[in-house]
């Protein structure tokens, strides 16, 4: 094929990424309003909205559940504003001492933050940042003056009650999503329901489209063994089309494969109507939307006249948030919309014009191994009540359809509700959250759904050996406290804490904010541009791993003017360098904050230095075998594909890695480091003597004999 047959196959590409939403400029449309009023009028929560008011007159709490597309996470904040829960205190006899409150709505996903407000912006007619606004981590766009509705992430709420312990600038808080059952989500509820008892002022709605609503009203109606009429439930019937749903008659060996071949069916069986397929990771989703791009070419090369256009739009949390918010453009009816994407598109966000679900059955979550002390991210298959939420993706805007990739038999089998985040992964991150907000046993702290013990001690463990915590079980000050105000890891925040005493702040201020951008290497799909990819990473890979080669393409990239040319030409991923670059200013400004001096140094080993005194539990040695042994455990690690180190004919005989991966193929189950750094190992109980020992078995049980 010609190379101009080529450009020409890719133009509705270009054109439609030469016209990036731009979410921060939305103006104001005044043509906009009978359309979408009309459009508001039509859901199915406009028929409560007296209801709802009335109720949350009578009670503090309100649960509300309703359907997918029954438009609840864009009408319910536009009531309250509607009948004044924004307005000024016009008195001082509440806790907000006459202060100025606003209308607050936590999701679980930045994206949601985002385009949920873009959304109400419109709907309410108004600029984007001034009346409605969002804040997510190391991003906000709102005025503290005028803003009365903030959508915000769940951690930036949290985040808030450091400072205001009682969220005297909020009149209601609704927390969205709750089915997703998030850690942020639980431990937001939590706090909540010991705000609500010293503020009977605020209310608070809960809001999700399935949900254990008795579990929900029984927890905040039970104070110290009493119960009290403090919740209550609505539910909002009806979607706004049915959908019908379809199961294959015997399971697939390979879903993917299967995935890609509904869609071709949906292309060519049905006339029009937009496609979201479901899948569990990046990996897949980039796998399937190539298998697609690649049929959507031989398309034009068939019928070069007469044919209908495919264009296909990954989505995955990673994807940087303009190309994320590019599913949500508009196309000609002579344009099918594919979005293959993961959960994220299951609830955290809505796109119009989706007619066809095509759902896989499976999602990767993260478990917490107590025994290797590590997070792994697992394929397991979705709960009844995500496939129900993924099926109702298809009924927004007309009759939709459901494909499920497995047997009816299956979904009768699955589980109702996906297990709450809070029981399976690390805790270390919440622990120190919760102490920073003065709650000092966490054993006994009134958890939604209480953790397992085994994961609070294994986290109590790390923060010690990190001396966040002291012998007491409190904060140490500073460290403790500063590491809590950090919007990172506790082993990120203290990595950057003590880059000071390493003489290398500068570059681990760097090395931090790149390891928060996922996929900073780009991986095309096959051919001779894969093979360039490749030589080019090749070309940047040093033999000390990841982090100090991820350094030095930060600043080979700050040579360059930040100029998207070199980075595409180095296939790297532009708006990932770009996004980099701003989360390091916002951490910059925390080390000035806590008086951290910013000193540079080109010494890579006082560099790796500090990551060690980070990242010292996660520490592996070098088997025999040629796979990995963690220090504290002996448990087996593979190095990542991913990891610049995967290709080094020579691997590191001990290395230190951010975090794990669980995969199974071909029937066997592995665990993969990533963002792995070469050390050397005496800088192990140089750096922490509390928690490795050094020297043979004898010498070891002979020092501690003598203690």
């Amino acid at each position: 094929m010609s190379q101009s047959d080529k450009n020409e196959l890719n133009q509705l590409n270009e054109e439609r990424s030469e016209n990036d939403l731009d979410y921060k400029t939305v103006a104001f449309n005044p043509n906009k309003s009978l359309s979408i009023d009309h459009q508001k009028a039509r859901l199915p929560i406009s028929n409560f909205k007296e209801q709802i008011i009335y109720l949350l007159e009578k009670f503090q709490v309100l649960v509300v559940v309703g359907e997918t597309g029954c438009g609840k996470s864009t009408q319910l904040p536009q009531f309250l504003h509607e009948y004044g829960y924004a307005d000024a205190k016009a008195d001082g006899d509440d806790v907000s001492g006459g202060q100025r409150q606003i209308i607050g709505v936590t999701e679980p996903r930045r994206i949601a933050a985002i385009s949920l407000a873009v959304r109400v912006s419109e709907e309410m007619n108004v600029e984007l940042g001034r009346q409605v606004g969002y804040s997510i981590r190391f991003e906000e766009l709102y005025d503290k003056a005028e803003t009365d509705i903030k959508f915000m992430t769940e951690g930036i709420l949290i985040r808030e009650m450091m400072n205001d312990p009682l969220l005297t600038s909020y009149s209601v808080v609704i927390v969205d999503e709750v089915h997703e059952r998030s850690v942020n989500t639980d431990i937001l509820m939590s706090l909540l329901k010991k705000i609500i008892r010293k503020r009977p002022d605020l209310k608070l709605i809960i809001s999700s489209a399935t949900l254990d609503s008795d579990l929900i009203c029984k927890y905040f109606n039970q104070v110290n063994e009493k119960t009290v009429e403090r919740a209550t439930v609505l539910f909002v019937e009806g979607r706004t089309f049915p959908v019908d749903v379809f199961y294959l008659s015997q399971p697939t060996a390979n879903y993917l494969k299967e995935a890609v071949q509904t869609v071709i069916k949906i292309h060519e069986s049905f006339p029009n109507g937009d496609v979201l397929v479901f899948l569990t990771g990046q990996e897949e989703v980039e796998e399937v939307t190539s298998q697609l791009f690649e049929y959507a070419r031989s398309l034009k090369e068939e019928s070069p006249t007469n044919y209908k256009k495919l264009f296909v739009l990954p989505l995955y949390a990673s994807l940087p948030a303009n190309d994320q918010l590019k599913v949500f453009q508009t196309f000609p009816r002579s344009v099918r919309k594919v979005v293959v994407a993961t959960n994220i598109a299951e609830a955290s966000i809505t796109i119009n014009g989706i007619s066809f679900v095509v759902d896989a059955g499976f999602v990767k979550m993260r478990y917490f191994n107590p025994n290797t002390g590590t997070d792994s991210l697992v394929i397991t298959p979705v709960s009844k009540a995500s496939a129900q939420q993924r099926a109702g993706r298809a009924g927004r805007n007309k009759h939709g359809y459901a494909f499920r990739l497995f047997p009816e038999k299956e979904f009768n089998s699955l589980i109702d509700f996906t297990p709450p985040e809070i029981e399976r992964v690390a805790l270390a991150s919440v622990i120190i959250q919760l102490k920073a907000l003065g709650v000092n046993n966490v054993v006994k702290f009134d958890f939604l759904s209480p953790p397992p013990e085994r994961n609070i001690i294994s986290a109590l463990d790390i923060l010690y050996a990190l001396k966040a915590i002291d012998d007491e079980g409190a904060l140490t000050d500073p460290l403790g406290l500063q590491m809590a105000e950090f919007p990172l890891s506790p082993a990120f925040s203290k990595m950057l804490l003590v880059s000071e005493e390493f003489g290398c702040s500068e570059e681990i201020l760097t090395i931090a904010a790149m390891l928060q951008v996922q996929n900073i290497f780009s991986q095309p799909g096959g051919g001779q541009r894969a093979i360039q990819a490749r030589r080019a990473k090749h070309n940047l890979s040093v033999e000390e791993g990841d982090a100090i080669t991820y350094l030095n393409i930060y600043r080979q990239f700050m040579k360059s003017a930040q100029i998207r040319s070199w980075s595409d030409r180095n296939y790297l991923n532009y708006k990932g360098l770009i996004r980099a670059h701003e989360i390091r200013n916002r951490l910059k400004s925390l080390l000035r904050k806590f008086n951290v001096r910013l000193v540079s140094s080109n010494d890579v080993d006082a560099i790796r230095k500090c990551l060690v005194a980070g990242f010292f539990t996660n520490a592996a040695q070098l088997d025999q075998d040629g796979t990995y042994r963690t220090l504290r455990g002996n448990h087996q690690l593979l190095l990542h594909p991913t990891s610049v180190l995967f290709t080094m004919k020579r691997p590191p005989k001990f290395v230190v890695f951010t975090e794990v991966i669980h995969t199974t193929k071909s029937n066997q189950q592995n665990l993969y480091m990533r963002e792995v750094t070469a050390i050397k190992a005496n800088w192990l109980y140089e750096i922490a003597p509390h928690y490795y020992e050094f020297g043979t078995d004898r010498e070891v049980q002979e020092r501690n004999m003598s203690k």
